[in-house]
């Protein structure tokens, strides 16, 4: 089980992928914007950082800065439904994956799956 930290604007897919997350049996910590994810990071450590990149105050790759910055190695995944944005973060990131909106849950939990087991 892994512990995952979900940072997601959108109430419907955050709750949805929670409800998968945990499904497949790991605790998550879910956030609705990028500044409640970086308050969050002091309930660490986290296995995952699983972050939306377009979200109200902190962007995800804002998180992703402050959250490598406090815990070294951890890993990142981020999503989006913005290609340029994608491009953007993994330039930013070149060690995170990025997956692309709109995404498959079996997909997300698969590729969690393996960044967990890497």
């Amino acid at each position: 089980m892994a512990r995952i930290l979900l940072a997601e604007d959108d109430a419907s897919l955050r709750g949805f992928l929670t409800r998968a997350l945990q499904r497949a049996g790991h605790e998550v910590i879910d956030c609705e914007n990028g500044d409640d994810a970086i308050d969050a990071l002091d309930q660490g450590p986290y296995d995952l950082l699983l972050t939306d990149i377009v979200m109200p105050g902190a962007d995800g790759i804002e998180v992703a800065r402050v959250a490598a910055g406090r815990q070294p190695g951890l890993r990142i995944m981020f999503i989006t439904g913005f290609a340029a944005v994608a491009l953007t973060a993994a330039q930013a990131s070149p060690q995170a994956k990025v997956l692309s909106k709109p995404v498959h849950l079996r997909d997300l939990v698969n590729e969690v799956e393996r960044m967990i087991a890497a």
